[in-house]
């Protein structure tokens, strides 16, 4: 279900394009290739910076916050609880899982962001198919941190209610408990280790 901020979004995007439109038909000079281009990389600016706004959300949805998570003890925790273990520390959360090559390949990133960030907590949160292959890929990785999985997947409940759609994704969140950055991935390494050399 589209949210009423992405609506307003899109009402937003189809205003400009057809001020652009209506531009180009009531003007009495001839548009020069120039011209036309300008409009265009105008456009693609534009979608981009709202398209910024729609992916970097300042706080988690009430949904999120009640889904549960399950514990390396096999225990159920809602992720508001998780958030509440953390608060007063900046939070690094990898949304990841065992069989993603992608996440296996920015591993040592993540570790050599661990090293030289000790005073930060790590979260990660796995996308496993079962519980014994979740608790395996830990073991097989080493991954220091607060481990925890959802038991549906990309496309369950938890995945939906952060908006999943790509794994690794990475999850900033500042001492105040404040979500810095909502939406990155492995090819946002140097965003991310920027902001935590601000925030922390």
């Amino acid at each position: 279900m589209m949210t009423k901020r992405k609506e307003s979004i899109e009402k937003k995007e189809n205003q400009f394009t057809n001020l652009i439109m209506t531009k180009i038909l009531n003007t009495n000079q001839k548009l020069t290739i120039v011209t036309m281009s300008k409009l265009l990389l105008l456009s693609i600016a534009l979608f981009q910076f709202l398209g910024c706004n729609i992916n970097q959300e300042k706080e988690f949805s009430k949904e999120s916050l009640t889904k549960k998570l399950i514990t390396t003890e096999n225990k159920e925790m809602n992720f508001k609880d998780v958030l509440s273990k953390h608060l007063g520390k900046t939070v690094v959360i990898e949304v990841w899982a065992s069989w993603c090559g992608d996440c296996v390949k920015a591993m040592p990133k993540v570790k050599e962001m661990q090293t030289n960030n000790p005073n930060v907590d790590f979260v990660f949160i796995s996308m496993d198919k079962n519980f014994d292959s979740w608790k395996a890929g830990i073991s097989k990785h080493d991954l220091k941190g607060d481990h925890y999985w959802a038991t549906d997947g990309m496309k369950g409940e938890f995945g939906k209610s952060i908006d999943l759609d790509w794994i690794p994704r990475y999850i900033i969140i500042d001492k105040k408990g404040k979500v810095v950055i909502y939406r990155a991935t492995e090819k946002n390494f140097d965003e991310i280790n920027t902001t935590l050399k601000k925030i922390n």
